[in-house]
């Protein structure tokens, strides 16, 4: 293992103590505990917007902490759900009077921490919605059971802009459930990736083989074979997510072309290049594109393809501008 940590079990410490020095002007923790992760300032009478995960996703989760985003994120060890507790610590801390809107990706430790903290939150007196992020295809039929990866970016984006419209907690989690109905994602995994606190590949793949459907934390995916082209991935892809979810001639979409750590740049605009061929000759409106590192796997080598079909509504959420020490949209 070839990492630049101190020790492994330091692994999240360290880095949030890092973000914190670097970014203190944007974020801060809370009672002392590193792992609450907070906008360093909030909006009073505004919907406070929370999510949560295990590290080694960035900018996933705490990444979009920050304006017009996420107020807060409770995190987790490296591929590891943040607890009951650090969830309702952040959710004190961020609450400004208007209720609290959990946002988070569809993981069993995840989703039984949060209903724990709302539980909590509940004799507080503070009241909170949750929605899980749901929108790899390849992690099963029934959409209830789908995992939460880089499409819960355009969730994001339409509940932070509309908690900055000082909506109502009900129209903050209206606008994120609006995004999930028309989000869809399909991924893929060239390489493994090593957790720290482990030291070893968190699975293998034979020098010309890869993984269509491969999950974020090295969940097994629905082939394993010889590593196919740009075109040969998109076209694949691209037919998963439109049988899953149809987009007719004329029809507007946003695409995201996510990388998951260890994929260059170039290779993912060679990537879009092909998703976006496709997408002209089936006659589909692409508003806008988004490539780059949105979700990823430690230093994973891969990449994902989100669809989201908008209308002027979510047009107009998904172009506010937002900033954070991660992301920054003007």
């Amino acid at each position: 293992m070839k990492k630049i940590i101190n020790a492994p079990e330091n692994y999240t410490d360290d880095m949030l103590k890092g973000i914190y020095t670097a970014h203190g002007d944007q974020v801060k923790y809370t009672d002392d505990n590193l792992r609450c992760y907070c906008k360093a300032k909030k909006t009073e009478g505004k919907v406070a917007i929370v999510t949560g995960g295990g590290t080694g996703h960035l900018p996933l989760f705490l990444g979009y902490v920050g304006e017009g985003l996420l107020d807060g994120c409770a995190v987790g060890s490296v591929f590891q759900s943040p607890s009951a507790e650090q969830i309702y610590n952040v959710t004190k801390e961020v609450e400004a009077g208007a209720g609290v809107l959990y946002l988070y990706g569809n993981y069993t430790g995840d989703t039984m921490n949060f209903d724990m903290s709302a539980e909590m939150c509940e004799m507080d007196d503070i009241e909170t919605r949750s929605i899980v992020g749901a929108d790899d295809v390849n992690s099963g039929e029934d959409p209830a059971v789908r995992r939460g990866v880089a499409g819960i970016f355009f969730m994001y984006k339409c509940a932070g802009a509309k908690a900055a419209e000082m909506g109502t907690l009900d129209e903050v989690l209206a606008a994120a459930q609006k995004a999930k109905d028309n989000t869809r994602t399909v991924g893929f995994a060239l390489t493994p990736c090593i957790i720290p606190e482990v030291g070893h590949s968190n699975f293998t793949l034979g020098e010309n083989e890869m993984a269509m459907g491969m999950g974020i934390h090295g969940e097994p995916g629905i082939w394993n074979g010889p590593v196919k082209t740009a075109d040969e991935l998109a076209s694949e892809s691209l037919g998963t997510l439109l049988k899953d979810m149809p987009v007719g001639e004329g029809e507007e979409i946003c695409v995201l072309i996510n990388g998951l750590g260890a994929t260059s740049i170039e290779e993912l605009y060679i990537l879009s290049g092909s998703v976006r061929k496709l997408l002209d000759e089936k006659k589909i409106k692409v508003y806008r594109t988004f490539v780059g590192e949105f979700a990823t796997s430690m230093e994973m080598a891969g990449a994902s393809i989100s669809i989201c079909k908008v209308d002027g509504e979510m047009k107009d959420w998904i172009d506010r501008p937002v900033k954070t020490p991660f992301y920054t949209q003007s």
